[in-house]
């Protein structure tokens, strides 16, 4: 089968960046097109996969005859299973400016905490998520947008080497319990499945540790343990609240969304796009869809997230605001088809819950009207590049 290769809005950040530091490095989720990316834009360098075990014996057995093979540099994927090639790398970019590594790895925490340790100022550091609305867009405009949040954003969704129903589950079975395995020693994996089952249930919602210990039968501190190994392997992510310069007491507990609603589909036992267009969980899954957008916005250009929600004491909440220079940018997001007034409502107060400029407000939905000249901008969710900006 043909597949089609699909340019990754990083690679343009990555092409710059390649210009001023010596390593390269890219984590992001198993899967999510690292290997394809880098290979792409460096096709120039030998490229090594430390996943293979003849390749990380030479690496741990001699890692100074390993790295010096080629004058140019390399491509080690895989990097954070042999993490102490970092130190050397580090005294060969040294001693070489013009060497080039280009590291990638899918384990978040270990990985960047032994990058910062060795390479700081050596290397520029970028996060690959699944792919972006706008970068399937051509393909992608015509599916349903219940097929878009059944069939999630992993490359081998789009490139058509993979449908849904076969890769989330060897997804489970393959990627996230072996980092499980790894992270974390845990006795009981049907507790865990558990878990993060619960979690799919819970988008969108506040992340409360103690909730979910109590309805699991273990203690919150395991809860919290669990939630870090999620994290470090790009399987979800929690939006922070706003809460500087504020007039009310805000939550201080962060919402917790899915890095990708396919894998979410498939942890909520939601077997076909028609299922989920009945399912009670359907407009937290568009939530998700949005949150996400605008993280993997801010990723592809080399950005750290600038993304939060607003709630205070009165539950007066807004689902996304975008910290800007120039203030913040309040978003509603709604899953329906048809606009109500009461829609913007919250958007129409925000000014008085928020002490700093607000920038601007939008509504993004799934109905085809739209309007951009008032106060609160009504865009359909295809058109929100126009504000994650």
């Amino acid at each position: 089968m043909e597949t089609k290769y699909i340019r990754r809005e990083l690679s343009t950040v990555i092409e710059e960046a390649y210009r001023y530091f010596s390593v390269i490095t890219i984590t992001g989720p198993r899967q999510s097109g690292k290997t394809t990316l880098i290979r792409n834009l460096f096709s120039h360098l030998p490229y090594y996969s430390l996943e293979n075990p003849n390749v990380r014996n030479f690496a741990e057995n001699d890692p100074i005859a390993f790295l010096n093979q080629h004058a140019k540099g390399m491509i080690l994927d895989e990097v954070h299973n042999t993490p102490n090639l970092l130190s050397y790398i580090q005294g060969i970019v040294d001693n070489d400016t013009n060497r080039r590594f280009i590291l990638s790895g899918s384990s978040q925490f270990a990985m960047l905490k032994k990058v910062t340790q060795s390479l700081a100022g050596r290397t520029a550091v970028f996060e690959l998520l699944p792919m972006s609305y706008s970068e399937i867009r051509d393909t992608a405009s015509d599916t349903p947008l219940d097929h878009l949040l059944f069939n999630g954003f992993y490359p081998a969704i789009f490139s058509g080497c993979n449908v849904p129903q076969f890769l989330y589950p060897a997804y489970m079975k393959t990627y996230l319990d072996k980092d499980v395995r790894d992270l974390l020693q845990i006795k009981d994996m049907m507790q865990f499945h558990t878990f993060i089952r619960l979690c799919a249930g819970r988008i969108g919602s506040l992340f409360k540790a103690s909730e979910l210990a109590n309805e699991i039968g273990v203690s919150p501190h395991t809860v919290t343990a669990w939630l870090s190994v999620l994290q470090a392997s790009y399987i979800v992510a929690l939006l922070p609240p706003y809460f500087e310069n504020t007039r009310k007491r805000l939550t201080k507990t962060p919402k917790l969304y899915f890095v990708d609603t396919g894998l979410a589909c498939f942890l909520l036992d939601i077997e076909s796009p028609e299922q989920l267009s009945r399912d009670k969980m359907r407009g937290a899954l568009f939530e998700n869809f949005i949150v996400m957008e605008a993280l993997k916005r801010r990723y592809n250009q080399g950005k750290d997230s600038n993304l939060y929600f607003y709630r205070d004491s009165n539950q007066n909440e807004v689902d996304l605001l975008l910290k800007k220079k120039s203030g913040l940018y309040g978003i509603e997001i709604k899953s329906a088809m048809t606009y109500h007034t009461d829609f913007g409502k919250a958007l129409k107060q925000m000014d008085g819950w928020i002490k700093v400029p607000v920038e601007g407000k939008a509504i993004i939905y799934t109905g085809t009207l739209e309007n951009t000249a008032g106060e609160i901008k009504l865009l359909n969710y295809s058109r929100m590049d126009h504000i994650l900006k």
